[in-house]
C-alpha cells in the first residue's frame, strides 16, 4: 500500500481498532478491568504540555478506576521510542500513551522508516486537549494583518526570513502550509528551540514566526512582536482578542497540537469505552481547565470514533504538506 492509500485508510482502520478489534476478550475480564495499576507512557521528558496533561489524567482518573495510573516518561527519538514500546505492549489496557502530533501524525509522516504503524498499531481513546500557535512578526515589518503579510511576501519573493524551532517541527510545517495556501515563498531559518528562535525575531534577524503561546504571548502583550493571527480555526479562549489566520484572509489554514490518549490496537472495546468515560469525566474537574491554560492548552475531549476521524484527516493533510514541500526529518 502506498502512502496515499495509507492516508485514506487511516480513519477506517483507526476506528475499527476501537469498535471491533479485541472484542473476543472475555466479558468478565473487561468487567473486572482494571485489576492492577495502569502505565501511561509520555513520549517526552518531564515538564511541558504533554507531561502536564498526562499527570492531570493520572491525578483525576486514578480514583475513579480504583487503580493508580503511573506516568512513565520515555523521551527520545522524536517520540518513536515511546510509540514503539506501546505499540508492541500487551493488548490488555494496562499500557497507554499520551500521544501527540509527533507520535501519531507528523512524526510518522516524516519518517518512512519508523518501526510502528500509526494506522494499524493504536486504538484511540479520547482527545484531551489542543494547543494553537500565534503567527507573529517583528514590529519593523510593515504589516498589520495576514493579508498585509501575504501581499508583502508576494512583492518580495524569497526575501522575508522566518524562524522556526527546527526542521520538520510544528512551526516549520505550519509556515510551509501558510506559504502553500498563500502562494508565497519565504526563507526558512531553523533554530534549536523556541527561545533562540524568538530571540532572533526580537533582534530583527528574522521577521516572521509561528510560535507557541507561552513563548510569544508575553512578547505580544509587551509590544515587542506583533500578532497577526492564531492558528486554530476558532478563536482561542487563551487570547480571544487575536483573530484566527483563517478569518484574517487565509481560508482553511489550521495548525494545532493534539494531546490524546491511545492504547495498542486490539484492546477490548469495553475497556476502551471505560477508559474514555473515566478520562473525559476526570478532565471535566473545575481546576483542570485553569491548569491546562497555564501551559497554553485548551481542554477538549472526544469519543474514540471522533478521535479516529480527527487523526485520519490530520495525517492525510500533513502528509501532503510534507511531500509537496520535500521536508525531511532532522536528526
Amino acid at each position: 500500500m502506498n502512502r496515499r492509500d495509507q492516508a485514506r485508510a487511516f480513519g477506517m482502520t483507526f476506528i475499527t481498532a476501537v469498535l471491533g478489534l479485541g472484542s473476543a476478550m472475555p466479558l468478565s475480564h473487561a468487567q473486572t478491568y482494571p485489576s492492577k495499576p495502569i502505565r501511561l507512557i509520555v513520549p517526552n521528558v518531564p515538564g511541558g504540555g504533554t507531561d502536564t496533561v498526562a499527570r492531570l489524567i493520572a491525578d483525576k482518573v486514578s480514583p475513579a478506576l480504583g487503580q493508580q495510573i503511573i506516568v512513565d516518561n520515555r523521551g527520545g527519538a522524536g517520540g518513536r521510542i515511546a510509540a514503539e514500546l506501546v505499540a508492541r505492549s500487551p493488548k490488555d489496557g494496562y499500557m497507554l500513551m499520551l500521544g501527540s502530533a509527533a507520535t501519531l501524525i507528523t512524526g510518522p509522516a516524516l519518517d518512512a522508516d519508523r518501526k510502528y504503524d500509526p494506522v494499524k498499531d493504536f486504538a484511540p481513546i479520547t482527545l484531551a486537549g489542543t494547543t494553537a500557535y500565534i503567527l507573529v512578526t517583528h514590529p519593523s515589518l510593515p504589516v498589520r494583518s495576514v493579508r498585509d503579510l501575504i501581499g508583502l511576501a508576494k512583492a518580495s519573493p524569497g526575501r522575508i526570513a522566518y524562524a522556526t524551532t527546527g526542521q520538520g517541527g510544528p512551526a516549520h510545517l505550519g509556515t510551509e502550509l501558510f506559504q502553500a495556501l498563500a502562494q508565497v515563498k519565504m526563507i526558512h531559518v531553523p533554530y534549536k528551540g523556541g527561545a533562540p528562535a524568538m530571540l532572533s525575531l526580537l533582534q530583527g534577524e528574522t521577521f516572521v514566526m509561528i510560535s507557541n503561546f507561552i513563548t510569544s504571548l508575553p512578547q505580544v502583550r509587551n509590544k515587542r512582536v506583533r500578532a497577526l493571527g492564531v492558528t486554530s480555526l476558532k478563536r482561542t479562549s487563551l487570547a480571544p482578542d487575536i483573530p484566527t489566520i483563517d478569518e484574517s484572509g487565509l481560508r482553511g489554514f489550521e495548525l494545532q497540537q493534539f494531546y490524546s490518549v491511545v492504547a495498542p490496537a486490539g484492546v477490548a472495546a469495553e475497556v476502551v469505552q471505560r477508559l474514555n468515560q473515566e478520562i473525559v469525566q476526570g478532565l471535566a474537574a473545575p481546576d483542570v481547565k485553569q491548569r491546562l491554560a497555564r501551559e497554553g492548552i485548551e481542554l477538549r475531549t472526544s469519543t474514540p470514533a471522533e478521535l479516529g476521524k480527527l487523526y485520519a484527516e490530520q495525517f492525510a493533510k500533513w502528509l501532503k504538506v510534507i511531500q509537496q514541500a520535500g521536508i525531511k526529518r532532522s536528526g
